[in-house]
């Protein structure tokens, strides 16, 4: 009897007990039910991460930032999904850390790109401690995440020197910082996009310098990317 007791109060508490964000479990769905495209590959983070019109430029870009520095940084990747577009950077830094939310994502990863200066860590950003580094990227994944989320993210990048965002945002002006549900779409379905420097975040910056954009032909929008130098 008190068994059952016990294990009763066990269930309850449970219950009570909810993740924070489910934004896990969105992301291993999209994956696993490959609502991203690419049917051909084992993982595959969508047209942002594969068009030759939207990563080339910003690969670029990135190498020119990245070799800019008499000695090699360490950069972390905060969100770096197939890796399609990271592999492509490594080389020009001291040291990669590669991060994701999906744990199957990481271990195919790890078993796929091995380079002596590249690490990769499944972490979720929103909830958990960041790896140490000098500058950190977030292409095209704060876009899909919920203003909670975005702001625990924020709170975190402090701690960097640099911090480069690449958006998906409106053509012309728009209502920033719509509040969404963490998942596979974006804030372009309310006309509405990421400004950090905005309310609700007001994140403060020592300078900003947009780096590119990127103009889409086959969706509204365009893809910005920007550099941020943090106190």
């Amino acid at each position: 009897m008190l068994y059952r007791v016990l294990m009763k109060k066990k269930e309850n508490i449970a219950k009570k007990i909810k993740k924070p964000w489910p934004t896990r479990d969105a992301m291993e769905q999209i994956y696993e039910m490959k609502l991203w495209g690419g049917n051909t590959f084992d993982f595959y983070s969508g047209v942002g991460s594969h068009d030759p019109a939207v990563i080339n430029p910003y690969i670029d870009v990135l190498t020119l930032f990245l070799r800019s520095f008499k000695k090699p940084i360490v950069v972390c990747d905060l969100g770096c999904g197939d890796f399609n577009v990271g592999k492509e950077l490594v080389k020009h830094t001291k040291n990669y850390i590669a991060v994701d939310i999906v744990a199957d994502l990481i271990t195919y990863n790890k078993e796929k790109f091995k380079e002596e200066n590249l690490e990769f860590l499944c972490l979720d950003i929103a909830v958990n401690d960041l790896p140490s580094g000098d500058c950190a990227l977030l292409r095209q994944v704060l876009q899909h995440l919920s203003n909670a989320e975005v702001q625990s993210i924020l709170n975190k990048l402090v701690n960097f020197k640099y911090f480069i965002l690449t958006e998906h945002i409106p053509e012309g002006d728009f209502v920033p910082n719509k509040d969404i549900i963490s998942g596979q779409g974006i804030r372009l379905k309310k006309q509405s996009g990421l400004n950090i420097l905005a309310s609700p975040f007001n994140f403060k910056v020592k300078e900003q310098r947009q780096l590119l954009s990127v103009f889409l032909n086959n969706c509204k929008g365009v893809i910005v990317t920007t550099l941020y130098e943090i106190f």
